[in-house]
C-alpha cells in the first residue's frame, strides 16, 4: 500500500534504539522454560536469550522526528513503520470497542526499531529472533533488515504491504494481550489445531482487517493515511504470509512435522489474512472457528 503524500504521520509511536550488547551469563532453568513458552506465542525463538531475561528494556532511543508525512513514509522504511503505526493506532481506537469490552491503548512504546540487538522486557533480543511483540513491556520490536530477509531468505516479494503486514500482525498480538487472549492460550500445546496456531492466525486476521480498512482511516486533519489497496499489493501480503508458514519454513530444512507447528501452514495464514481483509475484525475468532486445511 502507498501513503497519501500529504497525510500527517507524526502521531506514529515509533522510535529507533541504539545498539546494545547481548547480555552474557546464565538465566537459570526457569527463565529458559519461560522463554520457551513465550516463544510459542510470539513467533520467535527466545530461548537463547536467557542471559538477558531480566533486562528492563531501557535502551536509549531516538524519536523519528524526520518522519512527518506520507511522502516520507513512501520514501524511507523507518518512516513507513512510523506511518503504519499511526494508521494502526487510529484504526484500533475505533475497532477495539466493537470487538472487546474495556478500553484500548496503544503499545507502550509503539514499535521499537533496532539493529543487531536490544534489551526488552522479555530479555535481550538479537536480530536473529525476527519481529516480535513482548507482552511484558507491551512493545513491538523490529529490525527493519528483516524486510530484506523476508525476500532473500523466505522468498516473499516483500513490498510495502508485506512490510505493513508484519507490523500489523505484531500489533494484533497487542490486541490479544489487552484482552487476555495470550495468557489464556498459553497451554504449551503445538500442532495445526493448537491454541498457539490459533493465536497466530488471529493476529494474521487482525492484520488483514486493518489492511482492508486502512484507506478509510484518517489523520487528525481528515486525510486518509493510505491509498486503497490493490490486487497486486494483496498478492504481496499473501506472499509474505505464505513465506512464514510452518510447513514452508520446515520444508526448507527437509522435514515437515505438523505436530510441532506453532504458527500454522502457509494456506492457513493466507486464509485468515483474507478473512480479515474481506470480512473485518469481527470475523477473526479463530478460537471458535474451524481454522482450515493445512
Amino acid at each position: 500500500m502507498s501513503f497519501n503524500d500529504g497525510a500527517n504521520i507524526g502521531s506514529g509511536k515509533t522510535s529507533r534504539r541504539g545498539r546494545t550488547g547481548v547480555a552474557l551469563g546464565g538465566g537459570g532453568a526457569l527463565v529458559v522454560i519461560g522463554l520457551f513458552l513465550l516463544s510459542q506465542f510470539l513467533g520467535v525463538d527466545l530461548t537463547g536469550l536467557a542471559g538477558g531475561a531480566g533486562d528492563s528494556g531501557n535502551s536509549a532511543s531516538q524519536e523519528l522526528d524526520q518522519c512527518k508525512t506520507g511522502a516520507d513514509a513512501n520514501a524511507n522504511v523507518d518512516c513507513l513503520v512510523k506511518g503504519t503505526s499511526a494508521a494502526l493506532d487510529v484504526y484500533w481506537v475505533d475497532e477495539y470497542p466493537v470487538l472487546k469490552a474495556g478500553s484500548y491503548h496503544s503499545p507502550a512504546g509503539g514499535v521499537q526499531l533496532f539493529s543487531d540487538s536490544t534489551s526488552t522486557g522479555c530479555g535481550t533480543a538479537s536480530s536473529a529472533v525476527g519481529p516480535f511483540y513482548c507482552p511484558a513491556d507491551q512493545n513491538i520490536y523490529l529490525d527493519t533488515a528483516f524486510f530484506t530477509e523476508l525476500h532473500d531468505r523466505f522468498g516473499a516479494s516483500a513490498g510495502s504491504l508485506a512490510q505493513m503486514y508484519v507490523i500489523a500482525h505484531e500489533w494484533g498480538h497487542h490486541i490479544q494481550n489487552l484482552d487476555g487472549v495470550i495468557s489464556r492460550a498459553n497451554d504449551g500445546d503445538t500442532g495445526p489445531g493448537s491454541n498457539s496456531v490459533r493465536l497466530e492466525l488471529q493476529a494474521d486476521c487482525y492484520a488483514g482487517a486493518w489492511a482492508g480498512s486502512a484507506s478509510t482511516v484518517t489523520d487528525e486533519g481528515g486525510v486518509p493515511f493510505l491509498k486503497p489497496v490493490t490486487e497486486t499489493q494483496i498478492k504481496d501480503a499473501l506472499s509474505a504470509a505464505s513465506a512464514v508458514g510452518d510447513d514452508r519454513i520446515q520444508g526448507a530444512s527437509g522435514q515437515v512435522r505438523p505436530e510441532t507447528w506453532t504458527h500454522g501452514s502457509s494456506t492457513q495464514r493466507q486464509k485468515w489474512f483474507l478473512a480479515g481483509l474481506y470480512r473485518g475484525a469481527t470475523s477473526c475468532d479463530t478460537f471458535a472457528a474451524s481454522i482450515g486445511v493445512l
